[in-house]
């Protein structure tokens, strides 16, 4: 295998990654973000607030959007299965 075909597997990897992580943790890190901001206002520093706001959210998200994430990476795996005897041969 060449550096050339492994960096392209890796960089599909980091893609897939992205794509299934990244609305969750986009998510996460909105509903962080609105609850520092009211329990800065409010002056109310609890961090099980933050903590149960995000777990309620990750989720909410999860069920959303849990099956197309699923697929896309299920997708994913197939494609690279199928490609293993392309990239050791």
């Amino acid at each position: 295998m060449s550096p050339e075909i492994a960096l392209t597997e890796l960089r599909g990897g980091l893609v897939v990654l992205l794509w299934v992580g990244g609305p969750l943790l986009l998510a996460v890190l909105v509903v962080g973000v609105v609850v520092g901001v009211i329990q800065a206002a409010t002056q109310l520093n609890e961090p099980t607030i933050a903590f149960i706001a995000k777990v309620v959210v990750l989720t909410a998200m999860l069920f959303a959007t849990g099956s197309l994430l699923m697929a896309h990476l299920v997708e994913y795996t197939i494609s690279l299965f199928h490609r293993i005897p392309h990239l050791i041969g």
